[in-house]
């Protein structure tokens, strides 16, 4: 089986490589850098996705498995050309290949933001809940998914796929810095819980997303399945073991919702605070992302308990 991952460099996909090496299995890479070296197992593939002159006959043939991890989530003028046109475009080589002996499974990092921003309301997500993508990166990524099941080289029997939606994101070499400024306000004793209800945190650790990759790439049961993955816990547990890991007491202090986003509103249209109004729905956040679908159809459980783990992110810097 011959695996091609696109996105190999990335947060996930780097992860990913190593998941698939540990499995010896053969993988093809696409990068830019043109110096990655390789090796008995991993086929270095040059080339820019977003670039019409990429090859992308050459780059899907004779690969078993396509695993799209390629996303961009900083500048918004890419994120079309990467994650809907780029796919259009291989999926169009997958299609000129769909009369050869060997199917082929697409393998989609999407998020759970395709199901639209948690709310403050209790909400549970699942894969039947209604997709409602709100911003630039989530609409486009959706349309992806939308694209992957619609889309006639991935029909019949000489093709297939699957889709991954993860929530929130997190190990220690992170790029977001969401968790990091977390930790920061509860070091400086700044942290205040909002809200009279106890809020969810919608986290999972990389590694965990990798492996579900591998098992949405090689498991038959996955075959044209959209599979949500989070590991949820408590809101407090991800405070107190933050605040554990760097030597301050937990907090305790809780402040009536209205009041807050009442003083975040006046006090923005005067300054720029770090607490914001996205930032208010996060802290009142009772959306939950069961993956039962995942347990219950591929045995997978995530393996990285979010308290036991979210301090590595602290702790690396």
């Amino acid at each position: 089986m011959k695996i091609l991952v696109l996105g190999a460099n990335g947060f996930i996909g780097a992860r990913l490589l190593k998941v698939l090496a540990e499995q010896q299995c053969s993988v093809r890479i696409l990068t830019r850098q043109s110096g990655r070296l390789a090796n008995d197992r991993v086929e270095v593939f040059v080339g820019d996705l977003t670039s019409e002159r990429l090859d992308v006959d050459a780059l899907v043939d004779g690969c078993d498995v396509i695993i799209n991890c390629a996303g961009e989530i900083r500048n918004e003028q890419l994120m079309a050309p990467l994650h809907v046109k780029a796919v259009e475009r291989l999926l169009g080589a997958v299609s000129g290949r769909s009369g050869a002996a060997r199917p082929v499974r697409w393998v989609q990092l999407s998020s759970v933001g395709a199901y639209g921003p948690a709310v403050g309301r209790s909400r549970i997500v699942t894969e039947v809940t209604a997709v409602n993508p709100q911003g630039p990166y989530e609409t486009t990524k959706t349309d992806a998914d939308k694209l992957i099941m619609s889309h006639p080289a991935l029909q019949g029997q000489a093709a297939d796929w699957s889709i991954l939606r993860p929530s929130n994101v997190f190990a220690s070499d992170m790029p977001n810095a969401s968790i990091r400024q977390l930790a920061a306000i509860i070091r400086k004793r700044a942290f205040f819980y909002v809200g009279r209800e106890e809020a969810i945190a919608t986290y999972v650790h990389a590694d965990d997303v990798a492996a579900a990759l591998v098992r949405c790439a090689i498991d038959p049961r996955a075959s044209r399945q959209i599979y949500n993955l989070s590991n949820d816990c408590p809101l407090r547990d991800v405070v107190d073991a933050l605040a554990a890991c760097q030597g301050v007491p937990s907090p305790r202090l809780r402040v009536p919702e209205k009041a807050v986003r009442a003083a975040v509103w006046m006090a923005g249209n005067i300054m720029r605070l770090p607490l914001t109004q996205g930032r208010v729905d996060a802290l009142v956040n009772k959306t939950t992302y069961p993956a039962d679908k995942l347990r219950a159809q591929l045995d997978f459980v995530p393996q990285y308990n979010v308290p036991a783990h979210i301090g590595e992110v602290v702790n690396k810097h």
